[in-house]
């Protein structure tokens, strides 16, 4: 960090036309930033700068997408991870997607598409992308476990699932998400991760450190999470930052249901959280998504060095995005999926939920707790019993068994059960 001191101010009129840059509206022509000679950086919203007529990219023999960059060709495919090790830094290029949708399925629809297609050999991308609020969990989490799935539809909340792993998270206009995608072969988190921090400070003089479970931490509370989905060959890297999210509505959206749940899904750890206003009142979105795409362009592939204006001038610079079938064919099923009950829910592993409910009685004396206890499996009520002490379940015969499961399903059920009183409940069940 040290080293970044001097280079501070002198890179305050850079960011500062970034700035610019970034808040300025797609045009279908190819736009460029303000350059003393030759572009610093370049966005379009057709036709990539550096694609050629003939619909390749710097003179590559691969297939082009609609944005100009190469995808998944056989060639590429065949590399071996030795080969793509040694690949020197000076012929990667990077770019800067920055999606113009704030729909969480697009958005996690885009980033597949990108791992499925992008040939990354000679070519990093870090997609920079922000949500309308919604809760988005790992691959293989339970949303039962980690939200109220109720109350967040009843709140307008969306409730998505991820490719990746890792816990849940909640997304805001307040929050930042950040892709890094690379070949399998020159996956680094620990890079990814650095490089952000050092955005960090070079902009706001922000000094945040990564912890031993590779979050970003500042001041002891999470500012950031991270999660991630290798394949072969691609593989990438995604994480959050808190700059000005409603932690009021955070808290609250990631409340789950006051219910014993067994699970075998992957639990989410809860960590204090801070957003950066809180130490910083100037940090705003646009202005960090300038800093962190910048930072990304002047760093070389791996190392974790300042190539400054000289590197900046070589990249394929800044590009807004738009999600749609025009630029990225497929991706409106992509969404569908992501989107789909199937994938939100019918994914979830099978779990089992109680509730400790107090029966009625005609005398204080003979007042008995009994459980109610849902089985659930692919999101699907499959079994519902009754547990008295000392005694094993005994199932019981409802049209709910076969439906969708939820946190207001389930209490109805408790609630229809209460009204019981424990004589009859005990009769009922031959007891």
């Amino acid at each position: 960090m040290a080293a970044m001191v001097a280079k501070r101010s002198s890179a305050v009129a850079v960011r500062s036309l970034c700035r610019m840059y970034v808040l300025s509206s797609a045009s279908p022509a190819s736009s460029r930033l303000f350059r003393p000679g030759q572009a610093l950086c370049a966005y379009s919203t057709t036709k990539h700068p550096f694609q050629g007529g003939n619909g390749t990219t710097e003179g590559g023999n691969g297939t082009s997408s609609p944005t100009g960059h190469l995808t998944m060709s056989s060639s590429s495919k065949q590399l071996s991870t030795a080969d793509i090790k040694k690949i020197p830094d000076a012929e990667v290029r990077k770019s800067v997607f920055i999606s113009q949708s704030n729909d969480v399925f697009t958005n996690l629809a885009l980033e597949d598409w990108i791992y499925r297609n992008f040939d990354l050999t000679h070519h990093h991308i870090l997609m920079l992308w922000i949500n309308k609020p919604s809760v988005v969990i790992g691959r293989h989490q339970n949303p039962f476990s980690e939200t109220n799935v109720s109350a967040l539809a009843r709140n307008g909340i969306e409730l998505a699932r991820r490719n990746s792993g890792g816990g849940a998270v909640y997304h805001d206009l307040g929050n930042l998400n950040c892709t890094f995608f690379m070949p399998r072969a020159r996956y680094d988190r620990k890079y990814n991760l650095t490089l952000l921090t050092r955005a960090l400070y070079r902009e706001y003089g922000i000094n945040a450190e990564l912890s031993a479970r590779d979050d970003i931490v500042l001041l002891g509370k999470k500012i950031s999470g991270t999660a991630a989905k290798l394949g072969q060959p691609n593989a990438y890297h995604h994480c959050t930052l808190l700059v000005n999210s409603n932690k009021l509505h955070l808290g609250a959206s990631l409340e789950k249901d006051n219910v014993e749940i067994t699970s075998k899904a992957t639990a989410s750890i809860p960590s204090p959280i801070k957003n950066l206003v809180d130490v910083n009142r100037t940090v705003n979105i646009q202005q960090l998504l300038s800093a962190i795409g910048y930072e990304f362009l002047r760093t070389p592939a791996t190392q974790l060095t300042d190539g400054g204006r000289e590197l900046l001038m070589k990249q394929r610079g800044f590009q807004l995005i738009n999600p749609t079938d025009k630029w990225f064919p497929g991706i409106t099923e992509l969404r569908e999926n992501f989107a789909s009950w199937d994938w939100r829910f019918g994914k979830t592993p099978n779990f089992s939920v109680q509730k400790t409910i107090q029966l009625k009685s005609t005398t204080a004396a003979h007042q008995q707790e009994m459980k109610v206890k849902v089985d659930v499996e692919k999101a699907l009520i499959k079994e519902i019993s009754l547990i008295l002490p000392n005694h094993e379940p005994i199932p019981v015969v409802s049209d709910m068994v076969g439906r969708a499961y939820s946190e207001d399903c389930f209490h109805g059920i408790a609630e229809a059960l209460k009204g019981a009183s424990t004589e009859n409940m005990q009769q009922a069940m031959g007891l």
